[in-house]
């Protein structure tokens, strides 16, 4: 028992965390999504970057901040893209498909599988050429749509029949 008097449900360290679910254990997406989004990371801050250094080139002085400033941007982003990537994952239980995302503002969405509408499956060339694909579950509400990005091809495949034949079992329970 805590001293609230209520029981404890880790240990006594306070509430369980609702981000990992007990009895649950969640699947990591592909780690080709981490080159796919170096990959635009690197392309969007190539034009600013040589923006910059062009400004630097052409003025002098302080101008050179910039540069610096892009540069440090770029190092941010190389080092948080792979923590975020791992981040990511997803679980199918008896009843709903989890996802967690987040590594500062996490979240955790649960789309149970009656109430699925379609499953989508989607790779640009990008993706293609990583070799990931996105599952993308769409409900009735539009907030409760699920996006699990990553995914080797074969595993999307998979995993979109895999949810339209439980959605279909859950719906036809109705």
């Amino acid at each position: 028992m805590t001293t609230s008097g209520a029981p404890a449900t880790d240990g006594g360290r306070g509430a369980r965390n609702p981000f990992e679910p007990a009895g649950i254990a969640f699947t990591p997406v592909s780690r080709g999504l981490v080159t796919a989004r170096l990959v635009t990371v690197v392309a969007w801050l190539l034009l600013p970057a040589a923006g910059s250094v062009a400004l630097g080139v052409l003025v002098g002085g302080w101008t050179w901040a910039a540069p610096a400033v892009v540069l440090a941007v770029l190092g941010w982003l190389l080092w948080l893209v792979p923590r975020q990537v791992h981040a990511i994952g997803y679980a199918e239980a008896d009843d709903d498909l989890l996802v967690r995302k987040g590594i500062l503002f996490r979240s955790l969405t649960v789309v149970p599988y009656g109430r699925m509408q379609f499953v989508d499956v989607n790779a640009g060339p990008l993706d293609r050429r990583c070799g990931v694909a996105q599952v993308r579950l769409h409900t009735a509400a539009a907030q409760t749509d699920a996006t699990i990005p990553g995914l080797p091809p074969e595993e999307a495949a998979r995993l979109r029949d895999r949810l339209t034949a439980r959605g279909e079992a859950r719906l036809a329970g109705l």
